[in-house]
């Protein structure tokens, strides 16, 4: 599959899933249809960025049931719900499962265009973000089972001796450990390596209690 924002369209008519792809054409998005869910899961692994179109009541597995399977398969994509026989509770379940939007047919296509692009920038938002974070953390992944013993201590402002003091090693070994530490991840200063451990939601432990 293209690893282009796509709007997944699943709903069991053929029409609807024809002028929907119409509508997303026309706007220069990528698209894909799927006459039901069990399509649906048999084509998508959760590779692919983009936003789900989902038609609520369907043959076979509903929208609901989707919805739940996904989260079952720990399968992340943001849910749009359309469909022409909602009400509150529906649309309430569907939101608190983690649906982004819960819109009932017909829905103007210029609202339904903004609705879709606004999740698509989001989502590669946090796509870009994800990314940068993987890339911090895969700083510490050549530290080895020492420094990041001693990361925690080094983040949380311990001086060097009052990490040899608490290990019960000489001023000098924390001296070269911390010096390594700095160097393997790329962080300037104690500011920069602290941003790197929060980004990896590390948590670093505290000065209370210290002896």
């Amino acid at each position: 599959m293209s690893t282009q924002p796509c709007v997944f369209i699943v709903d069991d008519d053929y029409a609807v899933r024809d002028s929907l792809g119409l509508v997303f054409k026309t706007a220069g998005l990528n698209y894909l249809t799927f006459e039901n869910a069990e399509h649906f899961l048999e084509t998508y692994s959760g590779g692919t960025p983009g936003c789900l179109l989902l038609d609520m009541n369907m043959p076979g597995l509903n929208g609901d049931e989707l919805q739940s399977e996904l989260i079952r398969r720990n399968i992340r994509v943001p849910i749009i719900f359309l469909t022409a026989h909602g009400d509150i509770p529906m649309s309430v379940r569907a939101m608190k499962a983690g649906a982004v939007d819960f819109l009932t047919k017909p829905v103007p296509s210029k609202m339904l265009i903004e609705r879709v692009q606004t999740v698509l920038q989001h989502e590669a938002l946090t796509q870009e973000q994800n990314r940068e974070k993987q890339e911090l953390c895969e700083r510490l992944n050549c530290l080895t089972s020492r420094e990041m013993e001693l990361l925690p201590l080094i983040v949380a402002g311990k001086s060097n001796k009052e990490i040899a003091r608490q290990l019960d090693v000489s001023h000098r070994t924390i001296e070269i450990h911390r010096a390594r530490v700095l160097k393997k991840t790329g962080a300037t200063n104690l500011m920069e390596l602290a941003r790197l451990y929060e980004v990896c939601q590390l948590q670093p432990e505290t000065k209370s209690g210290e002896s």
